[in-house]
């Protein structure tokens, strides 16, 4: 059984740190291999190069991991007891 709490702040952390990696990664190479198409059209109201899109940004890319853990543990446990007991 896995539990909310871990993984959904497990989850969290780790998308928050992607989105950051991603920023990251779009600063240092060439804007032709860049990923800000990507993220404007993932995460509602981003603007690429800008403190509020950074920060709004990665609020967005935290609750969407958060989301994951909520959805995920659940359904998870709920498969994980019904075959465990086969």
């Amino acid at each position: 059984m896995l539990n909310m709490k871990v993984v959904t702040w497990s989850l969290g952390l780790f998308t928050a740190f992607s989105f950051v990696v991603c920023v990251f990664y779009g600063l240092v190479t060439p804007q032709s291999i860049h990923m800000h198409n990507f993220l404007e059209i993932v995460l509602p109201a981003f603007k690429w190069l800008t403190w509020w899109g950074f920060l709004l940004g990665l609020a967005e890319s935290f609750l969407y991991g958060v989301y994951t853990g909520l959805v995920f543990v659940p359904i998870y446990n709920f498969f994980h007891s019904r075959w465990l007991k086969l």
